[in-house]
């Protein structure tokens, strides 16, 4: 073998180790999420991360707060107009099982540019400030997404954001709006002994976990729910158990939304709750509303932007 045709030899070998090499380096790039957070507001949102201080600026869009479980930080997203604000219009997104696993590049909406826009979008329409406040392990706040619906976790956090946020941007009043698992978490907001809530718009909540497994499964066709299943709802707090919690306010309103054909949050549960919540003294309306097959869960237009719209006027 001559000496060039050698060193063309090791020069292939050569390129093809750096090739595989960048594969490899392009692989884990399209799958991990360890990347550092740079703060930039085009950088893709991060999810299920641990609570760190130095992650948590002093500044709008970022609370840092401290309940009893232990620190967090829970990120929000504002539209013009929230400082000093009479009224403002904070939105709670439902679950986000789907897509919490995948790496947040591919996360729809998943910047803060992006949700900043959506939220003044949103105001522009209602005509009041709107604020959309990430549950934990969502949307860049610290959390365990996969723990939701259990106090110390999700709704202890939320309950302190609130407080932080009304400090500092001198907001009087909310108006909270929540679909599926969002509106449980503003239903556990009012069994929290909130004073502050003009208004609690609840499409498609989850309430009665134990027999909301159940009920699903009945609809489903299959038989009575696994031990695994029953355990998988152990430890959640059910706002529907706590409704001698809520403050008495006869100016507040409360709204429970969904459809009867609904087979991810029974209706039937629903119902329940408005019914538990009148009875105690509280001013409910439950109102039946098209929601889109073929799970019948998701709204149908825009009725809970429209109701908060109306109760904030």
């Amino acid at each position: 073998m001559t000496a060039a045709r050698a060193l063309r030899r090791h020069a292939r070998f050569a390129f093809l180790l750096l090739a595989l090499a960048q594969a490899a380096c392009a692989q884990r790039s399209g799958t991990e999420v360890s990347a550092p957070f740079t703060g930039s507001a085009e950088a893709a949102l991060r999810w299920n991360q641990p609570a760190v201080r130095a992650d948590c600026p002093d500044r709008a869009g970022y609370l840092w707060v401290q309940p009893a479980a232990g620190p967090a930080c829970i990120r929000y997203f504002a539209s013009d107009g929230i400082d000093g604000a009479r009224i403002a219009i904070v939105q709670f997104s439902g679950d986000r099982d789907d897509v919490m696993d995948q790496p947040p590049t591919r996360i729809a909406g998943n910047t803060e540019a992006l949700r900043t826009r959506d939220a003044q979008r949103n105001r522009e329409r209602a005509g009041v400030p709107w604020i959309f406040m990430a549950r934990p392990g969502t949307y860049g706040s610290s959390g365990d997404h996969g723990r939701r619906r259990r106090l110390a976790e999700e709704f202890a956090p939320i309950d302190a954001a609130l407080e932080a946020l009304k400090r500092r941007h001198g907001i009087a009043q909310f108006v909270l709006v929540g679909h599926s698992g969002g509106a449980t978490a503003a239903a556990a907001m009012l069994t929290l002994g909130r004073t502050d809530l003009r208004c609690v718009v609840m499409t498609s909540a989850a309430f009665a976990y134990e027999e909301r497994v159940r009920l699903r499964l009945e609809m489903a066709g299959e038989g009575p729910p696994s031990a695994r299943a029953l355990a998988a709802v152990q430890g959640m707090y059910d706002p529907l158990a706590h409704i001698g919690a809520v403050v008495r306010d006869d100016r507040r309103q409360l709204f429970v939304l969904g459809n009867p054909a609904d087979n991810v949050t029974p209706f039937v549960l629903q119902r329940r709750f408005a019914d538990a919540l009148s009875r105690a003294g509280h001013r409910v309306t439950l109102r039946e509303v098209q929601t889109l097959p073929p799970e019948y869960h998701d709204m149908r237009g825009q009725p809970a932007l429209e109701t908060a719209r109306d109760c904030a006027r």
